[in-house]
């Protein structure tokens, strides 16, 4: 497991570790640099795994909109705050399903 205390850490940390890494859950706001900022730059990456690791939103913007922009910035899933775990997991497993 490998934390980032902002955006820009946690690209940072992809593309140096990013083969070890299999999802990320992303918070939207951060400092320094947010999670739609951040996701939209490990989508940017000259890394093919860049394209297809899963970044699921994790934030307590839950309106319609908010989704929305979440997967117009590069996101898999939304996940709305509190994080429901039994609902995390059911949106990995889809998702490294739907993958495989």
């Amino acid at each position: 497991i490998l934390w980032a205390k902002n955006g820009e850490e946690m690209l940072n940390l992809y593309r140096d570790h990013g083969k070890e890494a299999w999802a990320i859950l992303m918070d939207i706001k951060m400092p320094v640099m947010n999670g739609y900022d951040a996701t939209k730059e490990i989508r940017r990456l000259k890394k093919k795994e860049a394209a297809k690791i899963p970044i699921f939103a994790m934030t307590a913007n839950a309106f319609a909109e908010d989704i929305r922009t979440c997967m117009e910035a590069g996101m898999d899933a939304h996940i709305a705050k509190p994080v429901d775990l039994d609902l995390l997991e059911e949106n990995i497993r889809i998702y490294m399903q739907a993958k495989a």
